[in-house]
């Protein structure tokens, strides 16, 4: 990926260079240096604010009654996940920072959440379904108020952020179904003999 960046920053510098912009390249990079640094700043606010609201959730006991909720649901999917096991509450935390459009958030717990499937596979070196059911869900994430995209066109100054919530909800309740229906067609044809 590093090559990738590398070659389409020397055509960038070329063709401004052949085409005598490079006044006008030198100043666009400085800016979307500028704008990535505030943008990044931006969200860094709004990520704190959710893992210091999932610390006070954590600490009140309230976040395990909320994966109790989710667990059921979660339950239906995981069918080999043991009931109590750790892996529940690790998926269904992540699956509500996704929600909730903290796809960083969500990135501990779901390594979390993967560390403790795995301690359920009986062959280390294979991937089980519980894992694919989990990247797939994870992967496609449905997404009830995609915060971190709101904050970000706020930042730039929309008129009205907010609006791409029930297109971000449709669409991504479309993907995860169709992500999971997949899923389990590959996995019933995969058990019929050949």
């Amino acid at each position: 990926m590093n090559t990738i960046w590398l070659l389409v920053i020397c055509i960038s510098i070329l063709f401004s260079a052949v085409s005598g912009n490079i006044d006008q390249f030198t100043k666009a990079m400085f800016a979307a240096g500028k704008a990535s640094v505030e943008v990044c700043l931006y969200l860094v606010g709004i990520l704190s604010l959710w893992l210091g609201l999932t610390k006070i959730l954590e600490d009140a006991g309230l976040i395990y009654k909320l994966s109790n909720f989710f667990g059921a649901v979660i339950s239906l999917l995981f069918r080999n996940i043991p009931k109590g096991h750790p892996s529940i509450t690790s998926i269904s935390l992540n699956c509500l920072a996704n929600m909730f459009g903290l796809g960083n958030a969500a990135t501990p717990l779901g390594i979390k959440a993967m560390e403790e499937l795995q301690t359920l596979n009986d062959q280390p070196e294979t991937v089980t379904f519980e894992m694919m059911l989990f990247i797939v869900i994870n992967t496609s994430s449905i997404q009830l108020v995609p915060f971190t995209v709101i904050g970000l066109l706020a930042s730039y100054g929309a008129r009205n952020p907010n609006i791409i919530v029930l297109p971000t909800l449709i669409s991504t309740i479309l993907s995860s179904a169709t992500a999971v229906g997949i899923l389990f067609l590959f996995r019933k044809l995969s058990r019929r003999p050949a």
